[in-house]
Formats: structure tokens, C-alpha cells, sequence
């Protein structure tokens, strides 16, 4: 029987706190407390995978940093693509797309937007940018 690995949604509270989080044991309530979370979430990580230890008289501890570094593997990892000048992410389709007729908007300050349509659908698209941060535009 294949195990697959699910990854639990995490609170962004404890996303942002567990790197702060000393190379030390906490107890449950400990940790609860310090990441803002109900101790009863924590002990259901615990059933998930949370690296923790018991001692002599069984009482519970997790690892500060082994904490940390289990909350890092259960976050999605991230697409290493950035968007070339000329691309954008249509919403409707769910893909990152060429713009067909591209065309920049000054916003405010060096802010910028640009407008244009999905090659695949069709539907306006537009993307936020800032002045001299991309190539120019390729002409469609």
C-alpha cells in the first residue's frame, strides 16, 4: 500500500513565528502559546508528523527547530518561474499566457499596469508592474 504525504493548512501565524523559534524543548502549551494557536490543534499536528519526544515520566516535548523545519516541509513549494515582459497569469484560464495587444496604463509613481488579452480565451487581462523593471513590450 503506497502512503502519500498530506500536507496540513497552516495558519499564517505559526508560518511567520516558527522561525523564531529557539533550538530548545517545548512542552505542548509552550509552543501553543507562543504561536498563538489552541494546544488541542497542536496535538493533532503531533498525530500528523510534528517531530516531538517523550521523557522519563512520558511527559511531552518538541524540538523548537524541528518544529520549524516541519512547518517549511509542509508549505507548498514555490514555482520558480518569474513572468517575461509581454506574459501575464489570466485568471479565467489558470495559466500563464502571452498578452495579445499589450498596452501600459501609468498608475501612480512608477507603478504601471498592463492591459491586454489572453491568446487562449480571449478575456482581458492585467498585469501590475513598475517602470524599468521589464523589457519593452513585444508588439502583437
Amino acid at each position: 500500500m503506497e502512503v502519500t504525504r498530506r500536507r496540513n493548512k497552516l495558519p499564517h501565524g505559526v508560518i511567520v513565528r516558527s522561525p523564531g523559534l529557539l533550538p530548545m524543548l517545548y512542552s505542548p502549551r509552550e509552543l501553543s502559546e507562543d504561536l498563538g494557536i489552541p494546544e488541542s490543534t497542536l496535538r493533532d499536528w503531533l498525530q500528523a508528523g510534528v517531530p516531538h519526544q517523550r521523557d522519563a515520566r512520558g511527559r511531552l516535548w518538541i524540538n523548537g527547530e524541528e518544529f520549524s523545519n516541519w512547518v517549511k516541509a509542509q508549505r507548498k513549494p514555490k514555482s520558480g518561474r518569474k513572468l517575461a515582459a509581454g506574459e501575464a497569469y489570466c485568471l479565467h484560464c489558470g495559466r500563464v499566457t502571452r498578452l495579445v495587444s499589450p498596452q501600459r496604463h501609468h498608475i501612480k509613481g512608477n507603478l504601471i499596469h498592463i492591459k491586454g488579452l489572453c491568446q487562449h480565451c480571449g478575456k482581458k487581462i492585467i498585469r501590475g508592474d513598475r517602470y524599468g523593471r521589464t523589457a519593452e513590450l513585444p508588439q502583437s
